[in-house]
């Protein structure tokens, strides 16, 4: 099929929908060209800076051209260069050679591309996290907020998806704020744990820097240490080989794969909470739900963030085996899929994140629907209550038990068998045996008696635990998340 010029470069291609359709472009801005190459850019220019206040024969002017061609980026020329020398790092060498004459003999001077490859990359890794961390942040206060707003509010708890003993709406939901504050202090780690590869050479021992500086040591160390300076960091790591250690890549998806597990399993939560008709994300007065049920309100945004989950979760597994595959100081089968997991993990984060962002700022409750569900399993769960009550007015524990024993299998078989109503405690009203607790049934229904702690615990986690790890990204807190599809 003929497809016209303009149209093949806007939809003859296949774009990554990470980019296109999801994504913020601070985060798709993070990982592009124009960022990586600029950055590449940079490190020259800091290279070339410590080098000549270390003594190295480089003039002011060849610095001031650098700098003033930091973003004069030809990429056309970059992409032929490239395509001519099979070599990526050479052809933008020779791109910025290009557009600074005076300075083409310094730049790169003494390094090797993983100079400019791997101390990129670990600047890309640090503002990945960077941006995700304030997201992070964001999702965990509007959920605490929630948490907060309905602490009080009994409902119906599950294990193994079954009825169990009630809890709170609040307290359920702290549960995936426990979570989610583990994942900001792995984020927190990982990204401060990152160093700066720095100078290193070829094989990682600064050889060639320890001849350009005539056998002085002491200038390698600074040179490493003051690019390391300019580029951000306050460490760089004492040894590499060509490249920093690959470990480092798994250390940075796992923490990412373990925020992908946390948002499955809350989004899980919140798409069976929609099926039971108790809590729903948001759903727009325009939305539709389905092509061919147009009464439909399906959770899709907890689906997306399950989907792209699962997505985030595997990529873990490439660094791993890259790792593992590593010989000596470097190979090169590293490279290529770097391009694709490292990205991909971030971006697919910075995803999931707003879009839960979008659903805990529009979460919708429906009490009456809960208390509905409780009304039909709580007669179940205050029958050793009504037992205990029994034993003080006189009764035997033995008889008592037997007479419940009875009344909730007839019951039960109304419910199961019949579709009916849960009508045990209409049954214990009609038999004499329970009428000197009569007046009592009432309390020991009420269920906020069945929640324990719930509300308290409510109250002390956000306050002694969340609130305050919330401190540092208050300025940096998000506006109100709308989702752009």
């Amino acid at each position: 099929m003929a497809v016209s010029g303009t149209e093949e470069d806007a939809f003859g291609r296949y774009r990554s929908p990470l980019v296109s359709r999801y994504a913020s472009p601070e985060m798709g801005f993070n990982f592009s060209e124009r960022k990586k190459f600029g950055t590449w850019r940079r490190l020259w220019l800091y290279l070339a800076q410590a080098e000549k206040s270390l003594g190295l024969p480089i003039t002011d002017e060849q610095i001031q051209e650098m700098e003033a061609n930091l973003d004069n980026i030809d990429f056309k020329m970059a992409a032929e260069e490239e395509k001519r020398l099979r070599h990526d790092v050479m052809a933008h060498v020779h791109t910025f050679a290009h557009c600074c004459p005076k300075a083409a003999a310094v730049i790169h001077l003494g390094a090797t591309s993983c100079y400019v490859g791997d101390n990129t990359d670990l600047i890309v890794l640090r503002d990945g996290f960077n941006l995700l961390l304030p997201k992070l942040a964001t999702v965990i206060s509007r959920l605490a907020d929630f948490a907060e707003q309905y602490a009080d509010l009994p409902t119906l708890g599950f294990t193994h998806y079954q009825p169990a003993q009630l809890t709170t709406v609040g307290k359920r939901c702290c549960l995936w704020i426990q979570d989610l504050c583990m994942d900001l202090r792995n984020l927190q780690r990982a990204r401060d744990d990152l160093r700066f590869r720095g100078v290193k050479g070829t094989t990682g021992t600064q050889a060639s820097f320890l001849q350009l500086f005539e056998g002085d040591h002491d200038k390698v160390e600074e040179l490493d240490r003051l690019v390391t300076m300019k580029a951000g960091f306050k460490r760089a790591y004492l040894v590499t080989g060509q490249t920093y250690s690959r470990k480092v890549d798994i250390e940075v998806l796992s923490v990412l794969a373990s925020l992908g597990a946390s948002i499955h399993k809350i989004c899980t939560d919140i798409r069976l909470l929609a099926n039971l008709k108790e809590i729903e994300e948001p759903f727009e007065r325009d939305q539709i739900g389905s092509s061919a049920m147009p009464y439909k309100r399906n959770p899709m945004r907890s689906e997306r963030c399950c989907s792209l989950a699962r997505h985030l979760i595997t990529l873990v597994l490439n660094p791993l085996h890259t790792a593992s595959v590593q010989w000596f100081e470097r190979t090169l089968d590293d490279s290529a899929n770097r391009r694709v997991c490292l990205a991909e993990a971030f971006l697919t984060a910075d995803i999931i994140l707003s879009t839960l962002q979008n659903i805990s700022e529009g979460f919708v409750v429906y009490p009456k629907v809960i208390e509905r569900r409780i009304r039909q399993e709580l007669p179940f769960m205050a029958t050793e209550n009504i037992i205990m009550a029994m034993v003080k007015a006189g009764g035997n524990r033995q008889d008592c038990h037997e007479k419940i024993r009875i009344l909730s299998q007839q019951a039960a078989a109304v419910v199961k068998q019949e579709g009916g109503d849960n009508d045990l405690i209409a049954r214990i009203r009609a038999d004499p045996y329970f009428s000197p607790i009569q007046e009592q049934l009432e309390s020991l229904l009420e269920p906020t008696s069945f929640t324990g702690r719930a509300s308290q615990q409510v109250t002390r986690f956000l306050k002694e635990e969340v609130r305050p790890m919330l401190t540092p990204y208050q300025s940096m807190m998000g506006v109100k998340m709308e989702l752009a599809l």
